[in-house]
């Protein structure tokens, strides 16, 4: 039976040649990533903001909306947010931090849990409560950008050990290329920014710095073989070779992506549609940034053919 292939032995795609539009078209996308979080800001879940968050199930076919935000807006807790979470009848209740300071800050918003309860009563089922002050907030939010900083510096170090110093600035510069992408999107769609979004942005960081170091390896190695074969001829050879895993691995990682992003609930949704976006852009920063940047990094200089040169390039086994 004949083996299924989506991508043919034989693809022999010029990558190099579109760095002249990819480079741009990234910048450009930074640009605008890094103005709407100046400008716009995310839209930060309760982890980072503090506050109090109540989920609740009516039992009416459709919550009453209005109703709920009328009757906790009189309790005179300030911000109160009222949205649908799912269903129809599935309700999440935000209120921000109440004042107060340490033990005082705790009390007061334990009595917001309480007088929600109350005046909401027994009609309800409440499905998730959270209480978060705005000190434990501060420090969740600087843990966050703390481990995702820490992350990219391991990343530059280990790829430097293992390969050279072009590559490990190539890898570096990819991953922050992802991040930053992706927290521009947020920005944009002001999606919930909360805890298992940062988690989200590690696994990025993880999931692309591997598409990397799959195709930076089979550079090095072609490197090695074809040592009077143009520069760009090598790069464009190792990105085709590793094209069909490449591919592959994200296809059927979207499969189950996309499985959680419908079928897992609200709670998951933003986890899901990070790693959604981290994958799309992650495969892209492999093959159309990482790479061309070992060409200005000046990886081989010596690597061009002189005319005349009669040495004749070693075939490649296939992949």
């Amino acid at each position: 039976m004949k083996k299924l292939r989506f991508i043919p032995d034989d693809t022999n795609i010029h990558f190099m040649r579109h760095r002249r539009w990819s480079f741009p078209l990234s910048g450009s996308l930074l640009i605008a990533s890094i103005v709407l979080f100046l400008i716009s800001g995310l839209n930060y879940g309760i982890d980072f903001k503090g506050g109090t968050l109540i989920e609740i199930q009516t039992a009416e076919q459709t919550a009453d909306l209005a109703f709920i935000r009328g009757e906790l807006n009189n309790l005179g807790f300030g911000d109160v947010e009222v949205q649908e979470f799912g269903a129809p009848n599935d309700v999440l209740i935000r209120i921000q931090t109440q004042e107060g300071e340490g033990e005082d800050a705790e009390i007061a918003q334990q009595r917001v849990v309480d007088q929600v309860k109350a005046t909401l009563g027994n009609t309800v089922t409440y499905r998730r409560v959270e209480v978060v002050g705005p000190r434990v907030s501060g420090e969740l939010a600087t843990t966050g950008a703390i481990s995702v900083l820490s992350a990219l510096l391991a990343i530059m170090v280990y790829i430097w050990f293992r390969f050279e110093w072009q590559f490990a600035v190539g890898a570096v510069v990819a991953t922050a290329h992802d991040v930053i992408m992706t927290i521009g999107v947020f920005a944009l769609l002001q999606i919930d920014f909360n805890l298992t979004t940062i988690a989200a942005i590690l696994t990025i960081v993880g999931y692309s710095l591997n598409d990397t170091v799959v195709v930076y390896d089979r550079i090095r190695e072609d490197l090695r073989k074809f040592k009077k074969m143009p520069l760009k001829e090598v790069l464009d050879q190792a990105i085709n070779r590793t094209l069909s895993r490449t591919t592959l691995t994200s296809f059927t990682t979207l499969l189950a992506l996309c499985s959680l992003y419908f079928l897992g609930g609200e709670v998951i949704r933003s986890f899901t549609f990070a790693m959604i976006w981290g994958v799309f852009v992650g495969t892209y920063s492999s093959i159309f940034i990482a790479a061309p940047l070992l060409i200005y990094f000046n990886l081989r200089s010596d690597s061009v053919q002189k005319p005349g040169d009669e040495d004749e390039l070693e075939e490649a086994p296939a992949s």
